[in-house]
């Protein structure tokens, strides 16, 4: 379909998907089987300017919006899913920089993620909190004029890679979700270490990782917005970004469809080509139909988060769990239509199908996005009487 996008816009998806087919398809697999980050495709990426595209032109960036990291998104994550997962990751742990960042510390940070030169990560989750972000444990305290964290944070994508963090601490417990606050810590800050290196089933190129505050000093000045307003740039990185899993999810199931399709033309069964049979023919026109209807409500939504609409959760939400959960059936259902060649590491669907499983979990599982759109509707019915 014609999705009407502008010239940069179609030269952006050119540009990643060379990018995906020259740098990345052909280390995918090795990455995948050692479990290595990604360094020289990301170098190339940097230099392509993709890691800038999000950023505001007078921070060295692009200055582009949502739908165009969705389209770079999507293309990379066509390539493979652990890479993508590191790209976005770091517009990720941006996203409260630019929400809700002082011009300082934007004049400070965003320069150098724009260039590559600094990578970023986002630090909320914790062994006890994933959906329930409210019930976040790691703390900040004011000493004089330094904020002291301690706690552990649990399966942070770009862990150790990153040099800058995001991360979400609680300055007054007796608040609850209101006494979150949101703070930058730089990697090498006494007091500031990593733990151990998750072994995982997908995106094994993403490099996930424990963050470890000890006592942890850190400039007052590091304290993004002010105290008590950290769920609220929690949530607001979160709306915005979740729109790019849904992107995720489309270019994965992509990569998949495309990998059944070939497959499906070049093997032969009773003297003819298994895409001659109509049970498979229903099977990858009930795929393409999934990914194209799945495209177009990410863009969409994408559209709606340019437009500078205030409430985009639960339209977000929508994008991030129709997108996904046709990822994960869509890649089950190419590994199908391959039978026993696409069980086997030789062909790229059966990695497709493990990185598949993690969309419908990071960044809010999608029932935790259904109790979001459930209370979007019960709001939207009550202004309704």
């Amino acid at each position: 379909m014609d999705y009407f996008l502008t010239e940069e816009q179609l030269m952006i998806r050119d540009l990643a998907r060379q990018i995906a087919v020259e740098k990345i398809v052909p280390v995918r697999a090795e990455l995948d089987e050692k479990n290595e980050f990604p360094h020289e495709t990301m170098k190339a990426i940097a230099q392509a300017d993709l890691l800038g595209l999000f950023v505001p032109e007078e921070y060295g960036g692009l200055g582009k919006g949502a739908l165009d990291l969705c389209i770079a998104i999507e293309e990379l994550s066509w390539g493979c899913l652990g890479i993508a997962t590191t790209y976005a990751a770091n517009a990720l742990g941006t996203y409260p920089i630019l929400i809700s960042g002082s011009d300082e510390q934007k004049k400070k940070y965003l320069p150098d993620i724009a260039t590559g030169k600094k990578m970023v990560a986002f630090g909320l989750t914790e062994a006890n909190v994933g959906s329930d972000a409210s019930g976040v444990q790691t703390t900040a305290k004011l000493e004089g004029n330094e904020y002291v964290i301690n706690g552990t944070k649990q399966w942070i994508t770009n862990g150790e890679v990153a040099d800058i963090y995001t991360i979400i601490a609680m300055t007054d417990k007796s608040r609850g979700a209101r006494g979150a606050s949101a703070f930058i810590v730089e990697k090498g800050t006494p007091g500031f270490t990593f733990g151990k290196k998750e072994n995982k089933m997908g995106i094994r190129a993403s490099i996930t990782k424990e963050l470890v505050f000890d006592n942890c000093r850190i400039p007052k000045e590091n304290i993004i917005a002010k105290e008590g307003m950290g769920f609220i740039v929690a949530m607001k990185t979160l709306d915005k970004a979740r729109v790019g899993v849904g992107s995720q999810g489309v270019g994965v199931a992509q990569g998949a469809f495309d990998e059944a399709v070939k497959f499906a033309r070049e093997r032969h069964q009773f003297g003819h080509p298994i895409i001659s049979f109509q049970a498979v023919q229903h099977m990858l026109a009930d795929m393409a139909i999934q990914i194209e209807a799945a495209r177009a409500l990410v863009y969409a939504v994408a559209r709606f988060v340019d437009s500078g609409a205030k409430d985009v959760s639960k339209e977000s939400a929508m994008a991030k769990t129709f997108a996904t959960d046709m990822c994960m059936k869509v890649t089950v259902d190419a590994l199908q239509v391959m039978g026993g060649a696409g069980y086997m590491k030789e062909y790229p669907v059966e990695k497709m199908m493990r990185d598949a499983k993690i969309l419908q979990i990071y960044e809010g599982t999608n029932q935790i996005q259904r109790n979001v759109i459930g209370q979007a509707l019960i709001k939207e019915a009550a202004k309704k009487k």
